[in-house]
């Protein structure tokens, strides 16, 4: 049977790893997100990812941070189980926590990815918070197109809407 916590990392061991795999060669992906309620739209984009290069490292918002930018009632699912069943992925080689408001920008900094890959609902990179740091390391920002009806908060309207 495989641990899946052997490939949730901290963001220093994450930081290491990556400089040995890039070292040996390999090409780094990193996208990140809260991976709150996976659903078939996270396992696409993750799978676009990972198709960009060799290794993918996904850096997952904390609990904390999550409740920062979508309120008090998130995250659905714990970081604990949202981590491991990221690591369970087969497109998924390492998960990484963040615990900052700015997780694209620190996932960039501590991998020094050749790509990071964000969701098309956030424009072309250019257009991304994070495109300042893309530029000082050289990395090639790769937006994924967004699946309608695939995202967090139309599931968990649904699952309102059903409880009502």
């Amino acid at each position: 049977m495989t641990n899946t916590t052997e490939n949730i990392l901290p963001l220093e061991n994450a930081s290491v790893r990556a400089a040995e795999l890039r070292a040996a060669g390999k090409k780094l992906v990193t996208i990140n997100g809260s991976f709150d309620v996976l659903h078939a739209g996270h396992l696409t984009i993750l799978e676009e990812a990972k198709a960009q290069g060799d290794i993918l490292f996904v850096g997952m918002n904390s609990d904390a941070s999550v409740r920062q930018y979508k309120g008090p009632h998130r995250p659905i699912i714990a970081q604990e189980h949202r981590a491991r069943m990221l690591a369970a992925l087969v497109c998924v080689d390492y998960v990484t926590l963040i615990d900052a408001p700015e997780a694209a920008a620190v996932i960039i900094e501590a991998i020094r990815p050749h790509v990071h890959v964000n969701g098309s609902e956030y424009g072309s990179p250019e257009q991304w918070v994070e495109y300042p740091v893309l530029q000082r390391y050289g990395v090639t920002g790769y937006a994924c197109k967004r699946r309608p009806g695939l995202a967090t908060s139309d599931i968990i309207t649904k699952i309102q809407h059903l409880a009502a």
